[in-house]
């Protein structure tokens, strides 16, 4: 056996294992970062009272049902781990499985990337060379703390999942707290007065079609548990974080929005610069309320950049063991972390910030993007599910196919996530295939060293269509037809 290097070597060690509460703690920590503060201004940009309500609930519905889908596979598949990924793969193929997993892990660098935005505009308030968190000071600054998670995440994936369930429980307190505050100050008459929404919302389905890719970034996480499987202690408790930790945020993310309604005019919540809650809480209870929510954002971005740094760095990791990534990314050091898949994680998230400051809208652009890379995996996961409910798969742990009710469910998933793709909008499928396509030199890679043929027919026309998709998206920024 060769002698492993001190920091880093060809296999990895056994993988720590996590509890329960640890897993659901993960799952939560994923989803509470920066998209909850900025949730009262997002939807006031969209839609009143009564288009909120109509959002929560198919976003409730939409994202419950894809948690159960994650809950049903971990079970039914337990040999697919990383699960987003794995599952693309098991039911569509090599190449469709790699670019859910190059689309889920680019969608977590892009999300990353909204985080120091959000906490460089928090701090933009009291100095103003940070601006809205788009200035060459503001993503100077943030590549600096960018680099400093790195050499902390490195460290171990142990030590790093126990940071991360303390500050999960840290950052849930003012959110918390903000939705008791703006109880007390609730207004009928303000709420009433924003039931319709404002003059310039538009139609009820343009209202609730405008906020359903706030309502993915807020979810997106999810499948943090799933992620994490390899380093479960029981594989059951995968299903039950995930359903544990959707629950717990569902609650408190349309709490967060529908209350800020009963507080200001819709028209003002819409103006308020991001974190847009800081500005609710500031107009109830004054200047305390935004110190109070811009220190627990500070908080809670942070942590959940831990936590999606991590999973990002997981999915390129086990994807190389599956040979579908190049080899140099399934190395880890001795702490159990993917050295190579985290630098690549870190350098995509500082290519993705240095853009966004010659954006017109740098945290909205970051957020949309987000939601949208992350849509095709999320279909693919989903699509995977309803297809061993349709066709007896021999590798389906329960006698080869699920029940009625889990087909029904992952038909409901696929419906919610086709209905997503269509409300992101042209553009942001375009901007997506910008990142898809370049990515294949990755998957040529992998094949090269695996001596194999490069594509089949089959994924030949899958690159081609990305490919002309991607020059497509190109041309028209450079024409103007689309804009960042």
């Amino acid at each position: 056996m060769e002698q492993q290097d001190s920091t880093e070597s060809q296999t990895s060690p056994p993988p720590a294992k996590l509890a329960l509460f640890t897993l659901t703690t993960m799952v939560i920590g994923s989803m509470v970062g920066a998209g909850v503060f900025s949730l009262p201004a997002r939807f006031a940009e969209q839609t009143g009272v009564a288009g909120a309500l109509i959002s929560w609930a198919i976003a409730g519905t939409g994202m419950l049902m894809l948690a159960f889908v994650f809950q049903s596979l971990a079970v039914r598949r337990p040999d697919l781990d990383a699960g987003v990924y794995a599952y693309a793969k098991a039911g569509f193929g090599e190449y469709v499985g790699f670019f859910s997993a190059f689309g889920y892990w680019a969608s977590s660098c892009v999300g990353n990337v909204t985080y120091w935005v959000l906490i460089m505009s928090t701090v933009g308030t009291i100095w103003s060379g940070l601006g809205e968190g788009d200035t060459a000071l503001a993503v100077i600054l943030s590549s600096v703390g960018l680099w400093a998670f790195f050499l902390m995440i490195r460290r171990g994936v142990k030590e790093a999942a126990a940071i991360n369930k303390i500050v999960t429980v840290a950052k849930v307190v003012p959110i918390v707290i903000f939705v008791i505050l703006a109880l007390v100050f609730f207004d009928p008459s303000v709420f009433a007065d924003n039931w319709g929404g404002a003059d310039y919302a538009g139609s009820l389905f343009s209202q609730v079609k405008g906020t359903m890719l706030a309502t993915v970034f807020v979810f997106l996480g999810v499948e943090g548990a799933s992620v994490y499987s390899r380093h479960a202690k029981r594989r059951e408790d995968i299903g039950k974080a995930t359903i544990l930790g959707f629950l717990s945020v569902f609650a408190i993310f349309a709490s967060v929005v529908i209350v800020s309604y009963g507080i200001m005019p819709m028209s003002e919540i819409a103006e308020l610069r991001q974190p847009s809650m800081a500005g609710v809480l500031e107009d109830a209870v004054g200047t305390w309320g935004k110190v109070f929510i811009s220190v627990g954002l500070i908080v809670s971005v942070l942590g959940a950049y831990l936590a999606w740094t991590l999973m990002a760095a997981e999915v390129l990791f086990v994807a190389a063991k599956d040979d579908d990534m190049p080899r140099f990314l399934r190395r880890a050091n001795a702490a159990d972390v993917p050295m190579p898949a985290l630098l690549m994680t870190t350098l995509l998230t500082q290519v993705v910030l240095v853009i966004t400051a010659f954006s017109d809208d740098a945290f909205n652009f970051a957020l949309d993007l987000t939601s949208a890379l992350s849509l095709i995996p999320y279909l693919l996961a989903a699509a995977f599910a309803a297809k061993i409910g349709l066709r007896p798969d021999p590798l389906t742990a329960g006698g080869g196919r699920t029940s009625n009710r889990e087909l029904t469910i992952a038909c409901v998933a696929v419906i919610y996530t086709a209905f997503l793709l269509y409300a992101a909008g042209l553009k942001f499928v375009l901007v997506s295939l910008i990142f898809y396509a370049p990515a294949t030199v990755l998957f040529v890679m992998a094949r090269r060293e695996q001596g194999r043929r490069l594509f089949s027919p089959r994924e030949f026309v899958i690159l081609a269509v990305s490919v002309i998709g991607a020059v497509i998206g190109i041309v028209a920024l450079a024409a103007g037809w689309i804009s960042l």
